[in-house]
């Protein structure tokens, strides 16, 4: 799994991005995926995740109702859809394959490089 995150950029609060993450190798579909993200001085926290099928997904309660995430798994690739950004969404963004379902990021086997997205006020 060789992972490519990409997407990122400078945005206004209230803005939009979409983050995308391309699986380079064949093995997608195998992985469920998930999306992290650290801020400057901060820890690394999960965002969300989506399972093989796409058909269950997770998000972390800041991002709830604003995040949306997908994968098209004929594409091997994962998408972030981020609407209604604020300040604190400010951060690196990584995304991440596991072969578990999870929101913990002892759980992802493979990391891409991370994308940054500035939200200012």
């Amino acid at each position: 799994v060789q992972l490519q995150a990409s997407g990122g950029g400078l945005v206004q609060a209230g803005g939009s991005l979409r983050l995308s993450c391309l699986d380079s190798e064949r093995a997608f579909s195998a992985y469920a995926m998930g999306w992290f993200r650290q801020a400057p001085g901060r820890e690394r926290e999960f965002v969300a995740a989506i399972s093989t099928s796409g058909g269950r997904w997770y998000y972390a309660d800041s991002v709830k109702g604003r995040f949306t995430i997908s994968r098209d798994n004929a594409k091997n690739t994962v998408n972030l859809e981020m609407n209604s950004l604020k300040p604190e969404d400010t951060a690196v963004y990584y995304c991440a394959a596991g072969w578990t379902l999870h929101q913990h990021e002892s759980a992802y086997n493979y990391w891409g490089q991370g994308t940054l997205v500035t939200v200012s006020s």
